[in-house]
């Protein structure tokens, strides 16, 4: 970590370790991919290489390994430590020699004109062309690549050089402004070859640009060293508990060992399979990161079961307990419930007996009541009559009050000092004076002086208005009930006057109106007063009556009150006790009803404790035991996808050999599909289509728990039509790398999280895939991104990607294998038993095809439903809270649920015995089946004798039902199974040898014969192996008998034939008196003809043909002729003529027939006379394809598809289709 970074040995490794690291961190800090490395010694000193390598003057490196090493990865860490930029091109559709260009000259201005250090890493699969290695050698030897530069950019180089070679005193010319351009170049620029020396390419490239080894350091990356192993386990599983750390090293010793042992299993799968499987450091950190995510899974998977079990046994437990108390309970409970009936009874004698006396008390309180409410009522009436006569009077006085209110001092003032008042002005201050009673003076009559009359004005104004606020105080204050009758008698007069209104006043005072207003009131209220006044001494007797009439009534209401009091005491004691009584019933009925619930409850799940129970045992052992099932289970993952059934079986019982010694907790025997099958998923694969048998069926598990997308090694599309029926329904697409517009119906299907299926892939696959296999996501604006092509995609997290080949034997180099799941979907021989078992039983009891079909199809649903619902009922008691057994509903609900449970089990019991029935009648057909699975194999081998011979599962099923339809009938079963295995399998034989050269037919009759010997267990190994491939060993126990006529080869093969169990002491009969009878068997013309001597003549033909093999070799083909004619017939041994007619009646309208043609022949003629033999000789196109052809072709084609006319196609070889 110095700056500057010097270049001195290191002493210190941990802390070399640290500071590699550092770098590391710094480096996911700043980079947009960030790399999750594991800095052990193997990586640290490459990187310390390739870091030499690059600071080194003209230093390029070139890097030896398989896909996955970690290459590029290092690289790119060993350009930042030297802070060099580092560059890669992007591989796209269509990415081609112009746009490796543009990339190309990018990098070198980055170099020479802009003057930086820059890492040019480049590998052998982003070679599109070969032409880009041709430039890489240029830039390798000279740091130029011819004619790369146009004119406008040859000067924009002179333009940046001028200055530099101007400063050193250099000269300008353009040839050395463009060779100091180089320099720089050369001096900036370090290529780094990322290179897989698996194949053939590699030496190719080697000997064609030579600049890759006289220009670059070589930095070899081997296979990671068992401490690089154990450093990588140890970081990715270091956080993953483990019970002890004994199990932790153990789990590290087993991945090692699963890794190492695979490579071996690898090397072994091709030496004797002829197949390849590469096992790189990627699968190794795939089985890591698969073992991670599926232990956590598996454990909480194991652990909630466990759970839910543990909570619903409690609950029926804790109930079995709850029924124990209740029944106590009830025992205890009834003598108390007769104690509080018969208090109850008592009670309510005592109630009775208040009850009455209280009703003697109402009742006279009632007659009191009524008559007090009648005095009342009387009274009121008296009242009301009193009041209303108040009321007429009440308005005028209330009119007179609120004129005086109007009135003011002033007002007063102003009427006294009137010196001479107006007539009303005196009438009203008269009548005022006779109201209060002043007295008036005696004053001369003016008219008559004789005569003396009453004057009140003097005094009124001395005594009544001498104080204006006394005299309106007086007014208001005046007591009108105290009005004498004289005094109203004295007012009689002025009220009967008519100038004495308050209309006629006001037009001389507006005082006097308010004072005569008064005046008038008084008068009438005195009036109404006294007739109002009897009536008051009236209502006076009457209230008297009534209060006392109410006064006997409170009296008879308390007497009342209490004896209802005591009543009410009683009746709450009374409803107490029955409360009492009541809940204790309540109580009795909850018992039973709640040991009626428990009935139900444990009666119905009571059968599934013990089930429970033993689960939960299970489930503890199991839960300790994912340590090491997981392990199994991410080892067939990560690494068994290409094997067969074989391979996969040896590597299970390695890896659990080696989980017992290194004592990983594991279950005996643990396999993928013991380990994490779903039963309900797996039914349902297989009514899409699966294989039923365990090879497809740990695919399938592969598929749904890799992390990698699938590529299905599929030659009979097994997998293709699985996949299809499984994603039927959810807008599955299908694209071909062919297709122009691929990545825009990928681009679609990852935006909208949609399946697509790519087939018939080649061994190599587009780059500009890359970065959708190795799903390099990135998150830009909270949404998940994956760039395709040119683009910058959303990424669906439903989208869904399979990739499948029909090629029987790809080989895919590591880098294309450690970016996908290879899987081997190769037919096996159980999965096509069971699949053509299905096609005979469709043929010949299509009634038990349905039959088992629809059954196949109901169990799976059962199952499912059986699943469903006892999650539901596990789910239900362990939501439950409190006493489950006051919940009515949670009771009946799951008394429902074991109901139907009990019900879909009896159903299936039912569907499994009729099943039972239905595949022995099934399996009767059995032969048939297995006949025509050894043929297929056979059929399918011939693709190892030439490539033109493949025949598909299609075409070889159509075949058989074709074969059991023509078959001769029988009513006898037994005859008609014979029938149908004799016509299938020369059937099969006539048809394959239509297709055949005539070198292959007889190479093909033996390969017929001996997969049915093999088949039919007749066929010794041994002995069929040393007819193919000879003797093992040239020493012979003995010297050679008859020099003079037995070869010494011979005697080799004699030899080493007598060490097989039906050929003991051969060598021995040669050297006795049987020699003349050999002599006589290898001087004959057809010694596969003559008689065997003594002992031998026991042997079988086939044995005889291992005889004439090491005698007579050149009789070998004679012998297998007579062989095979022995055991299937002289027809199996006679290649059938050509026959357009039998052809014709095997084809279809959608199956073309194809003349494959030898030199000088021709079949127009025949094929004319059959067309008109058929009566299409009028209704048959001919045409012969060659240059702009092909549209004819087309239509006419489109003519005959609508016309149903034929068309002949000629010389096809030169149009590709």
């Amino acid at each position: 970590g110095a700056d500057p970074r010097l270049y001195i040995e290191v002493d210190d490794q941990v802390k070399l370790r640290k500071t590699m690291e550092g770098y590391l961190d710094d480096y996911n800090q700043v980079s947009q991919q960030p790399m999750k490395l594991v800095m052990f010694l193997d990586a640290i000193e490459h990187v310390s290489r390739i870091c030499r390598i690059i600071r080194t003057p003209l230093g390029n490196a070139l890097l030896l390994g398989v896909g996955g090493s970690g290459r590029q990865s290092l690289t790119r860490l060993a350009a930042f430590i030297a802070d060099y930029k580092c560059f890669s091109i992007e591989i796209t559709k269509g990415y081609g020699k112009m746009e490796w260009r543009e990339d190309l000259k990018k990098c070198l201005k980055t170099a020479g004109i802009e003057n930086q250090s820059i890492v040019f890493l480049f590998t052998d699969t982003q070679v599109v062309k070969e032409s880009f290695m041709e430039d890489i050698n240029a830039v390798l030897n000279s740091g130029d690549v011819p004619n790369i530069y146009g004119n406008d950019e040859i000067e924009a180089i002179g333009g940046v050089m001028r200055p530099i070679l101007q400063a050193a005193g250099q000269p300008q010319t353009k040839s050395a402004l463009y060779s100091a351009y180089l320099q720089r170049v050369q001096s900036n620029l370090h290529v780094v070859l990322a290179m897989s020396p698996v194949g053939d390419a590699f030496r190719t490239r080697l000997r064609m640009y030579p600049a890759m080894v006289t220009c670059c350091s070589l930095d070899w990356f081997s296979e990671w060293p068992e401490e690089a192993l154990l450093a990588v386990a140890q970081q990715k599983l270091a956080d993953i508990e483990f019970e002890t750390p004994e199990i932790r090293q153990g789990v590290y010793d087993v991945c090692k060992v699963i890794h190492s042992g695979v490579s071996a299993m690898s090397q072994q799968y091709l030496v004797e399979m002829g197949r390849h499987n590469h096992v790189t450091p990627t699968s190794y950190l795939e089985l890591l990161n698969t073992y991670k995510d599926l232990y956590g899974v598996k454990r909480q998977d194991v652990l909630t079961a466990k759970r839910r079990l543990e909570v619903g046994l409690d609950k029926l437990m804790s109930t079995e307990e709850l029924v124990g108390v209740m029944k106590i309970e009830l025992v205890e409970l009834q003598p108390i419930l007769v104690v509080k009936g018969k208090e109850v009874e008592e009670l309510m004698v005592v109630i009775t007996k208040d009850k009455e006396a209280a009703e003697i008390t109402a009742s006279a309180c009632a007659v009191e009541e009524k008559e007090a409410n009648e005095k009342a009522v009387a009274t009121k009436a008296i009242a009301d009559d009193a009041q209303r006569d108040l009321d007429e009077a009440l308005p005028a006085l209330d009119a007179a009050v609120a004129s005086l209110k109007s009135l003011n001092r002033n007002d007063i003032v102003e009427v006294k000092s009137l010196g001479n008042p107006p007539a009303g002005v005196k009438m009203v201050m008269e009548a005022v004076c006779i109201m209060f009673e002043v007295k008036p003076e005696k004053i001369k009559d003016p008219n008559d002086g004789m005569k003396k009359i009453d004057d009140f004005w003097g005094p009124a104004k001395a005594k009544v208005l001498v104080d204006p606020s006394k005299f309106l105080n007086d007014l208001f204050a005046f007591d009108k009930d105290a009005i004498k009758e004289g005094t109203i008698k004295k007012i009689e007069p002025y009220i009967a006057n008519p100038d004495f209104t308050p209309e006629a006043i006001s037009k001389v005072s507006k005082a006097c109106t308010s004072i005569c207003l008064w005046v008038c009131a008084m008068h009438k209220y005195y009036h109404v007063a006294r007739m109002v006044e009897p009536k008051k001494k009236a209502l006076a007797g009457a209230q008297e009556e009534l209060d006392e009439t109410l006064a006997k009534l409170a009296a008879a209401q308390k007497e009342l009150k209490e004896v209802n009091d005591r009543v009410a005491k009683l009746e709450e004691q009374f409803n107490g006790a029955i409360e009492e009584k009541t809940a204790l019933a309540n109580k009795v009925e909850m018992c039973n009803v709640k040991l009626e619930r428990a009935d139900k409850l444990i009666g119905g799940l009571g059968g599934e404790k013990i089930r429970w129970v033993a689960s939960c045992a299970q489930f503890v052992i199991d839960y300790r035991n994912v340590v090491g099932d997981v392990l199994a289970a991410a080892g067939s993952i990560g690494y068994m996808g290409a094997f067969t059934g074989p391979y996969r079986k040896m590597l299970y019982e390695a890896w659990n050999d080696n989980m017992v010694k290194a004592e990983v907790p594991h279950s005996e025997g643990c396999t993928l599909i013991s380990v994490l099958e779903d039963p309900v998923a797996v039914r349902q694969w297989r009514i899409e289509g699966l294989p039923a048998d365990p090879l497809s069926t740990e695919n399938g598990i592969i598929i749904s728990k890799a992390r990698r997308w699938p590529l299905m090694v599929d030659p009979e599309t097994q997998a293709n039509k699985w996949v299809k029926t499984r994603h039927a329904g959810d807008g599955l697409s299908i694209i071909k790398l062919s297709e122009k517009d691929y990545l825009r119906t990928l681009e679609n299907a990852i935006r909208f999280g949609k399946p697509v299926l790519l087939e018939n892939v080649q061994e190599e696959l587009d780059a500009s895939l890359e970065p959708l296999l190795l799903q390099q996501t990135y998150k830009q604006g909270g949404q998940l991104m994956l760039n395709l092509g040119d683009s910058a995609v959303p990424y669906h997290e439903d989208f869904l990607f399979y990739i499948t080949s029909k090629l029987r034997n790809p080989y895919y180099t590591p880098e294309t294998a450690v970016k996908v799941t290879l899987l081997n979907f190769a037919i096996t021989q159980d999965g096509l038993i069971q699949q053509l078992l299905g096609v005979v039983v469709a043929e010949e009891r299509p009634d038990l095809a349905q039959q088992k079909d629809q059954l196949v199809v109901n169990n799976a649903a059962m199952n499912k439903q059986m699943t469903e619902i006892e999650s539901n009922i596990l789910r239900l008691l362990a939501e439950s809270t409190g006493d489950i057994l006051e919940d009515e509903t949670l009771i009946n609900t799951l008394a429902e649920s074991k109901k139907t449970s009990s019900e879909v089990a009896i159903k299936l019991q039912e569907a499994e015995v009729t099943e039972k029935e239905i595949d022995e009648t099934r399996v009767k057909y059995t032969p048939v089946a297995f006949r025509a699975t050894i043929l297929y194999f056979a059929v399918a081998d011939l693709a190892a004798i030439d490539p033109m011979y493949q025949y598909s599962l299609g075409w070889f099923v159509n075949l058989y039902r074709r074969g059991i339809q023509n078959a001769t009938p029988s009513e006898d079963f037994d005859e008609r199974l014979a029938n149908i295995i004799e016509f299938f399998t020369y059937s099969t034989y006539v048809n394959c040898c239509r297709s055949l050269f005539a070198k292959h037919k007889l190479m093909f009759s033996f390969l017929m014969y001996s997969r049915i010997e093999q088949g039919d267990d007749k066929l010794d190994a041994a002995e069929y192996k040393y007819l193919l491939s000879g003797p093992t060993s040239v020493i012979t126990r003995h010297e050679n008998p008859a020099e003079q006529w037995l070869p010494s080869n011979a005697w080799i093969e004699i030899s080493n034939l007598a060490k097989l169990a039906n050929f003991i002491d051969l060598d021995v009969a040669f050297r006795g008196e049987m020699l003349v009878d050999f002599k006589r068997i290898y001087d004959s013309p057809n010694p596969q003809d003559e008689e065997m001597p003594g002992e031998w003549v026991k042997w079988s033909m086939f044995q005889r043909t291992l005889f004439m093999r090491a005698l007579r070799p050149d009789k070998c083909v004679q012998a297998i002729m007579k062989t095979v004619a022995e055991a299937q017939g002289e027809k199996f041994i006679e290649a059938p003529p050509f026959d357009l007619g039998a052809v014709y009646a095997d084809s279809t309208a959608t199956i073309p027939l194809i003349f494959v043609l030898s030199t000088g022949a021709d079949p127009t003629a025949i094929f004319l006379k059959f067309a008109d033999e058929q009566g299409f000789g009028k209704k048959l196109d001919t045409i012969s394809l060659g240059q702009g052809q092909g549209p004819l072709a087309e239509k006419l084609m489109s003519d005959g598809q609508e016309r149903g006319s034929w068309v002949l196609l000629q010389n096809c070889h030169l149009a590709v289709s």
